[in-house]
């Protein structure tokens, strides 16, 4: 099979660095070029990657096989749009889209042109994630009765970060529930499935953004499991991110978000297990990908990984729209102060 001919559409995201550093170095791939709408950024990317800047979009998409998009999340759909229009294939940044409008049509594009698509989740790579999904399988902690999920940095306290994109609703889309609390929707979605409800707030008070600072949603399953989502752009340090309680057995895990990868310095995963007798914590070697790097580009790894050898990405873009569901029902929750059902079904107005 011939090198892959890859392309990265926008260098607004921080994460198309690391795809860049992936697409750069497999052998397996040709990085053909970057575009982005801003030209000097474009440019300056394709410098340090040894790549090409193309001022045409028409004309890289021409070019290549498959497309990675870091743009802002309000260019998702058009740039995964005009992607689908010439059959190449795509891997997208989170969150899929910002709005219930846009996700439909993203949805109805990709189900249409039949393209590969992958949605950018890297909770999903890390293999001490894993293990907690396999103490799930194995019933570790008997019945799950509470799952809490604390994710976000401390960027909002920088200027570069608050007069960049991420803070514009228009271009973002929204705040920390939806930037950062995304990847903590996704990874309770993935170990306990579909919410079927939740209630929330939000607040700018922190910062005085015109998007959230600060975020929390409160989840329930349908067999009466509650979840929480708390993220935030103001950490100064942190510990422990997820927490997981079940009637046999606990789990606590830090280092595995900004806020806590450079305070926390060893026994990431924590458990306690009720049925055998012990009175405290058992400590796993497992050091979480997030701590010790090449975390983002797993998920590019995965996409040519995909595309080589013919076989379905590992997120998809029902994992996409779920997790974005959850996010914007949260939303709807915190703007009208009563529990909101979650909407799944993005081919109709929630």
């Amino acid at each position: 099979m011939s090198a892959l001919r890859v392309a990265i559409l926008s260098f607004a995201h921080y994460h198309a660095n690391f795809w860049a550093e992936v697409f750069r170095d497999s052998p397996g791939a040709t990085f053909v070029g970057i575009w982005d709408d801003e030209a000097a950024r474009g440019a300056e990317a394709a410098q340090r990657f040894g790549t090409r800047y193309w001022p045409s979009i028409d004309a890289l998409l021409d070019a290549v096989d498959a497309v990675a998009i870091t743009s802002e999340t309000a260019q998702h759909r058009a740039l995964i749009e005009a992607a689908a229009a010439r059959k190449l294939a795509v891997l997208c940044e989170k969150p899929i889209a910002a709005t219930r409008e846009d996700a439909a049509a993203i949805a109805a594009c990709i189900a249409a042109s039949g393209i590969v698509f992958m949605q950018s989740f890297p909770k999903r790579f890390d293999p001490v994630n894993h293990e907690i999904r396999r103490l799930l399988a194995e019933g570790f902690f008997g019945r799950v009765w509470l799952a809490r999920v604390r994710h976000g940095h401390r960027h909002g306290l920088d200027p570069a970060f608050t007069r960049g994109w991420w803070t514009d609703p228009a271009r973002s889309g929204g705040g920390t529930l939806l930037d950062e609390g995304v990847h903590a929707a996704d990874f309770l979605r993935w170990c306990f499935g579909d919410p079927v409800e939740v209630s929330a707030m939000t607040s700018n008070a922190t910062l005085g953004l015109t998007v959230e600072d600060t975020g929390l949603a409160s989840f329930r399953w349908a067999d009466g499991m509650l979840g929480e989502i708390a993220t935030g752009w103001a950490f100064q340090a942190a510990d422990v991110s997820i927490e997981i309680f079940g009637t046999q057995g606990t789990a606590v895990l830090a280092g595995v978000d900004l806020a806590s990868k450079d305070h926390t310095t060893g026994g990431y995963l924590r458990t306690y297990s009720a049925t055998q007798g012990e009175r405290e914590w058992s400590a796993s070697p497992i050091v979480p990908q997030f701590k010790r790097g090449e975390f983002h580009q797993q998920n590019a790894l995965a996409f040519l990984a995909a595309l080589r050898e013919r076989k379905p990405p590992p997120i998809g873009v029902a994992d996409g729209m779920g997790a974005l569901a959850m996010i914007l029902a949260a939303y709807e929750a915190a703007r009208s102060g009563r529990r909101q059902a979650i909407d799944y079904d993005f081919g109709r107005p929630a």
